[in-house]
């Protein structure tokens, strides 16, 4: 929360502490008896402080693992999912071969037919050409005809 908290040791109440005249502030035994447990209940606190700072670490370490292991099935599925569209495409990328394997076979199948028009077209056309250049020798030989 961006606040701190400070933890302070509960002190006795005023009126629960002894009569100044009974208390013995020159005896070092009962400052020292004081002090003690003053710094006895600080070092609890202390060390309370340092389980929850562990507890809290604990589990986002816990969180951490949780998160990791959820990536690693995340990467699994995704890694199967992928796995079995990629050959779902391949079939279907087949399946067009195929189709136009059929295609191109039809195609091969009819060219040698139209080679062979190709080569009678080719000698028609020759022919054509060479009954051309005979009448046109034929014109040039005998101009009283034009």
């Amino acid at each position: 929360n961006g606040k701190r908290r400070v933890l302070v040791p509960v002190l006795p109440a005023r009126d629960k502490l002894p009569p100044r005249h009974q208390l013995d502030l020159t005896s070092s035994s009962s400052l020292e008896a004081k002090s003690s447990n003053y710094f006895s209940a600080l070092d609890a606190t202390v060390e309370d402080l340092k389980n929850r700072a562990q507890i809290l670490i604990d589990k986002i370490n816990e969180g951490r693992n949780k998160d990791q292991a959820l990536m690693k099935n995340f990467n699994e599925s995704l890694a199967k999912k992928v796995a079995e569209l990629s050959k779902i495409l391949e079939a279907r990328m087949y399946c067009m071969y195929d189709e136009h394997n059929k295609l191109l076979q039809e195609r091969l199948q009819e060219l040698p037919e139209i080679m062979d028009r190709i080569g009678e077209l080719q000698s028609e056309l020759k022919q054509v050409c060479q009954t051309v250049v005979t009448v046109y020798q034929d014109i040039c030989v005998h101009p009283d005809c034009a």
